[in-house]
């Protein structure tokens, strides 16, 4: 018997080109996947960490200061607050943002956490807005910026549909010290309004299946190939 070893030419170079293209795919999604679970292992460093004071959290790179938490001293300005639509469990409520003016003039925006529409009138839960000197420990974040279809914020009721720092601070002719949002922690009011502790720390992680995914469509395509020319007669024994 005689091995029988003639593999087309330009099919075999064509489909070597694709079994690279699809095992480097697989190879990178390998390295996300290594990306992914160092950030998820970091942030979750920083949120059982002990909080930091302003300055100490300020001399941090962008991403050693994310998700830390930080403790801060001031007072809020209730007559700014602003508020940003979103969902818990499919129902709607507002974050009611607000500016927290410290002892030495800066100035943070601090999400103080969730109110319903009914309470969304502070004077609705006037005894939840403290009018002097409050410490907050919260969670330092950079928020993401509005999307192509975040709709316009309704000015007239100080409603937003994404944490849009610059419009916010730019509608109250404020200027922050940072342009962070302060997740405040789970704390209650004395009303229980705005409930705090709504930070949400998940990270999409699909890599290891992507990768399976890309090297499976490469021995696809490496069987494919043997059983074709295999089926021609190309390669064998005689």
């Amino acid at each position: 018997m005689k091995l029988t070893f003639r593999p087309y030419p330009g099919l075999t170079v064509a489909c070597a080109l694709l079994f690279a293209i699809l095992c480097g795919l697989g190879v990178w999604q390998l390295e996300r996947l290594q990306w992914k679970l160092a950030l998820i292992a970091r942030v979750n460093a920083h949120m059982a960490a002990a909080p930091l004071a302003l300055d100490q959290i300020k001399v941090l790179g962008a991403d050693e200061a994310q998700y830390r938490r930080v403790r801060l001293t001031g007072r809020f300005d209730h007559a700014h607050e602003a508020y940003v639509f979103t969902t818990d469990a499919g129902a709607p409520v507002y974050h009611v943002l607000t500016p927290l003016r410290l002892e030495d003039g800066r100035v943070l925006m601090v999400d103080r956490g969730e109110v319903p529409k009914e309470l969304l009138d502070p004077a609705t839960r006037a005894a939840g807005n403290a009018l002097g000197a409050v410490e907050v420990t919260g969670v330092w974040r950079v928020p993401d910026a509005p999307g192509a279809f975040t709709p316009p914020p309704d000015m007239a009721h100080r409603i937003w549909y994404a944490r849009d720092l610059g419009t916010i601070a730019a509608a109250d002719h404020l200027i922050l010290t940072a342009p962070v949002v302060v997740e405040a922690d789970a704390s209650a009011n004395p009303s229980g309004w705005p409930k705090g502790g709504q930070t949400v720390v998940s990270f999409r992680n699909q890599h290891l299946s992507y990768a399976v995914t890309w090297f499976g469509l490469a021995l696809g395509l490496l069987g494919i190939w043997f059983a074709y020319h295999i089926s021609k007669g190309r390669i064998g024994l005689k």
